[in-house]
């Protein structure tokens, strides 16, 4: 299976999934235009990932801000990550004071059968 790699963008995340190493990483602002059109190879990567995966799939979430759009695709990645094999950790990165980031996190942890690890950092 191919990995996915894309370039940030003043509207788009940047995008790295390494299928065998398990390493998957969306980093940066995500308002693109239309979210789904963006979204949506990522979601069915993701899908197909699934039936095949590494015995251990991290997927790193670095955002500065995100949209509503994107928040709901957001939650369709992350649940099909639900139906990956192996151990799945969803790594939630959030500057110091930005606490609607960190929440946002931790409504996506209610939501998802996937465990977290909130992990703060100075800035983005």
């Amino acid at each position: 299976m191919d990995g996915i790699q894309l370039p940030a963008s003043p509207k788009t995340p940047g995008v790295r999934f390494v299928p065998n190493d398990g390493f998957l990483e969306i980093k940066g602002r995500s308002i693109p235009e239309n979210s789904l059109e963006f979204y949506r190879p990522l979601i069915d990567w993701v899908e197909s990932y699934g039936k095949a995966p590494a015995g251990e799939t991290n997927l790193h979430i670095h955002l500065e801000y995100f949209n509503t759009s994107s928040s709901k695709c957001l939650l369709d990645l992350f649940k099909r990550l639900e139906n990956v094999s192996g151990k799945v950790t969803i790594h939630w990165y959030y500057e110091q004071d930005d606490e609607d980031m960190l929440e946002a996190g931790e409504d996506y942890e209610a939501i998802i059968s996937v465990p977290f690890k909130m992990i703060e950092v100075e800035e983005m």
